[in-house]
Order: structure tokens, then C-alpha cells, then sequence
């Protein structure tokens, strides 16, 4: 009787202890942005123009090579918080509902997450997405922002996502962005990545107005940097320091001569994690160090003749490299108290 009373207790002892861990950490939710490059299923649609990724097309899309990189991408989602799996991952470059429900039920993510996604009408026939911790985030609402182009009615890009949830019992609103590229040069492209943050601004402004203390993220691959026009003067996010309405959390890593995407030589910070002050200033709801990181492991990259550890992606041109990105992923802590 006294071995069994024993065993009950330290049986007791452990459950109250992994309540608490669970407890702790559900004070903490972690943030993810990434531009996972070209999630396509191997499947044709005719709808798009997906040709380039099947089996039968020079990429030799297979289903093999398909489930590495879901794989892949798991992998490095379930790495940026090493304690547990990212409440909330924004995903840029997704072909479709499918390739988010294949990556939901990999092993590593095993179907925790509920996925908010809609079509967009970009050329390419890509998305952007939001997968979220069933147990630490509620939906309430979701719609699209499109983005349109007076001047060039026939391009067509990513609409804006816009999540409207809960966590724990604050309402927090979650933009996840992918403008325009800078294909055909920086400076001719820019006014499209400016229409397109016009676009997110008005949305933030009218939210502002209604609730001035309103919880905003807003994430993706913008196709710019922080200093440049779109996300500086158009949707005026600032640095952590600059007291303005929005901050844009990635300043500090771009200061300090990083990025998340490498180019002819060069670290760009393409991919953005911007708050609104709400998520700088509350103590009770606040971004941990009021900054944003980048996220990078050895697996994940490749090194060139220079010595530098860059994005191994899936392909150069036409052929394998069997890496996952060309894009590292960036994050933040939210913090409660």
C-alpha cells in the first residue's frame, strides 16, 4: 500500500510539473515568417501556370522530391522555437490549399495546425498562407486585400491576407504580405510595391482609428527592405526606437548587415516582420527585445567560393540542389504577462 502511495504521488508530481512547463510557455508564442520558394504539388492545374513543376517538366518535379521539401520545411519551422512547434507561421510562395494541408500532416507538424488560405489571382498562380497553432490561436475572421494596378490592369500579383483572431483572450490582427518583385529592375517595379503597401496601409489606418491601442503583425516578403520607399515613407514603419505608430522589428539585424535573402553578392532583408506600437510599448503584450531575428542552421545552407553561408535552394535554373529555400525565415517572441 505504501509502494502504490508513493507511486501515485511522484505520478502526481510529474503531471503538475509538465502542466507547469506547458503553463510557462504558453506565456510565449512564437512568430514565423517565411518565403518557402515554389511549394508546388506535382499535380497539373490548368488553371495556372504550373507546367515547370511536374514530373514530366525539366525541374523533374517528382513526388520524392516534393515530399523532401515539405519535409524540409517542417523541419525548420519546428527549429525556430527548439521547446515547441510555432503558434503562428505566416507562408509566402504556396501553390495551393493542397501543398498546406501535405505540410500540416507531415510528421513533425502532425496536423496541429489549422490553415488560412485563400486563391489569389497572381500570374504565377502563388499564395500566401497562415498556419496556426489550433491550441493557442482562434480565428474569428479572415478576408483578402486585393492588390490592383490602375496603370497595368493585366498584372496580376498576391493578394493581401488579413487574419483577424485570438490569443489567449486579446485580438490581434495578422497581415501576411508578398509584393510585387523586383523584376525588371529596382527602380521601374518600386510603384508597384508602393501601391501594394498604399493598399495594407489603408487597412491599418482604419483599424487604428477604430482601436488606436489595436495588436497588429504584419509579415511577408515585401520585395524591399526597410529603408526602401514602400515600407519606410508609404506604410511609415519605423525602428524599434522611433516611438512611430509602426515598427518594422528587422531594422536592427538590417543595421548590423544581415539578411534573409542573398543576391549577386549582396544580403537583402526582403522578408519583414512589422507591429504596431501596442506590441512595443504594452507591458503586458510585448515583442520580446522589440526586435525580430533571422533564422539559420547549418543544414539549411549552402556556402559559396567566399566563404558565406547563403539559402541552399531548391534549384539553380534547372537543376536539383535539394535545398529548401532561397529565403531564410524570420521571427519574434510575443510575450505575456
Amino acid at each position: 500500500m505504501k509502494n502504490i502511495f508513493i507511486v501515485l504521488v511522484i505520478a502526481f508530481l510529474v503531471f503538475s510539473s509538465c502542466t507547469s512547463t506547458k503553463r510557462a510557455l504558453r506565456n510565449e508564442y512564437t512568430v514565423v515568417s517565411y518565403n518557402v520558394e515554389n511549394l508546388f504539388d506535382t499535380f497539373d492545374d490548368p488553371k495556372i501556370p504550373d507546367e515547370e513543376f511536374l514530373p514530366e517538366s525539366e525541374k523533374k518535379w517528382t513526388m520524392e522530391r516534393y515530399q523532401k521539401k515539405l519535409g524540409d520545411i517542417a523541419r525548420v519551422i519546428s527549429e525556430v522555437n527548439s521547446r515547441e512547434l510555432p503558434e503562428l507561421v505566416g507562408l509566402v510562395e504556396i501553390e495551393n490549399q493542397l501543398v498546406l494541408e501535405d505540410l500540416v500532416k507531415t510528421a513533425i507538424l502532425n496536423n496541429q495546425y489549422g490553415i488560412i488560405h485563400e486563391e489569389s489571382p497572381d500570374y504565377r498562380g502563388i499564395d500566401v498562407a497562415l498556419i496556426y497553432r489550433r491550441d493557442a490561436f482562434t480565428e474569428m475572421l479572415h478576408e483578402v486585400l486585393p492588390v490592383n494596378f490602375p496603370d497595368d490592369p493585366n498584372f496580376k500579383t498576391r493578394d493581401i491576407l488579413h487574419v483577424t483572431g485570438k490569443v489567449r483572450n486579446k485580438t490581434i490582427h495578422i497581415f501576411v504580405n508578398h509584393w510585387p518583385s523586383r523584376i525588371g529592375g529596382d527602380d521601374k517595379t518600386e510603384p508597384k510595391r508602393v501601391l501594394a503597401a498604399s493598399v495594407l496601409k489603408a487597412k491599418v489606418d482604419q483599424i487604428l482609428a477604430y482601436d488606436p491601442k489595436a495588436r497588429i503583425i504584419i509579415m511577408g516578403d515585401m520585395n524591399d527592405e526597410p529603408s526602401n520607399k514602400s515600407l519606410k515613407e508609404t506604410l511609415g514603419a519605423g525602428s524599434p526606437d522611433s516611438g512611430s505608430n509602426l515598427v518594422n522589428l528587422m531594422i536592427p539585424d538590417k543595421t548590423a548587415g544581415l539578411g534573409t535573402y542573398f543576391y549577386s553578392g549582396n544580403w537583402n532583408m526582403l522578408d519583414n516582420l512589422v507591429v504596431s506600437q501596442a506590441l512595443i510599448s504594452s507591458k503586458r503584450v510585448h515583442v520580446e527585445n522589440q526586435k525580430g531575428d533571422i533564422f539559420i542552421d547549418d543544414w539549411m545552407t549552402f556556402t559559396n567560393k567566399k566563404g558565406d553561408k547563403t539559402p541552399n535552394r531548391s534549384y539553380v535554373g534547372n537543376k536539383y540542389v535539394s535545398g529548401v529555400s532561397d529565403h531564410f525565415p524570420v521571427y519574434f517572441k510575443l510575450l505575456y504577462r
